[in-house]
C-alpha cells in the first residue's frame, strides 16, 4: 500500500521520517510566514495555505511526493484535499506540529 493511500490518524514524526527517506519529497509547512517564524521542522519550506493554489507555479511537477503540516492538522487536511483536486499524485496530511517530538529550528522565511 502507498504511504500516500494511508489511513487518517496522521502521526507527525512518522511522516517527516518518511518525507526524508523519499526521493525528491517536499516537507511543507502550510502555516503564516509568523508561525513558521517562529519555529518550525529543519528542512521544511513554508508555503502558507492561503498560498497552496500557486504551487503550480513553485512545483509544475504533479508527481513530486507532498507533505503537509500546520498546526493541528486542519490546514495542512484541507491543503492536501486542494492539491489532489489540483493534481498532485502524491499529497500526504502529516498532521499538526504540536504532536512533533523533534527539534524546531526559528527564523524567517527563506
Amino acid at each position: 500500500m502507498s504511504i500516500f493511500r494511508r489511513a487518517k490518524n496522521a502521526d507527525i514524526n512518522e511522516g517527516v521520517k518518511t518525507a526524508g527517506t523519499t526521493k525528491g519529497s517536499l516537507l511543507i509547512d502550510v502555516r503564516s510566514e509568523q508561525e513558521y517564524a517562529e519555529g518550525h521542522i529543519p528542512g521544511s519550506i513554508n508555503i502558507p495555505a492561503e498560498r497552496l493554489s500557486l504551487m503550480e507555479k513553485q512545483t509544475p511537477d504533479k508527481t513530486t511526493p507532498l507533505f503537509l503540516y500546520c498546526r493541528t492538522g486542519a490546514r495542512s487536511a484541507r491543503g492536501a484535499k486542494l492539491l489532489k483536486k489540483a493534481g498532485y499524485h502524491q499529497v500526504l496530511d502529516i498532521g499538526g506540529i504540536h504532536g512533533w517530538r523533534g527539534k524546531t529550528e526559528k527564523g524567517p522565511v527563506t
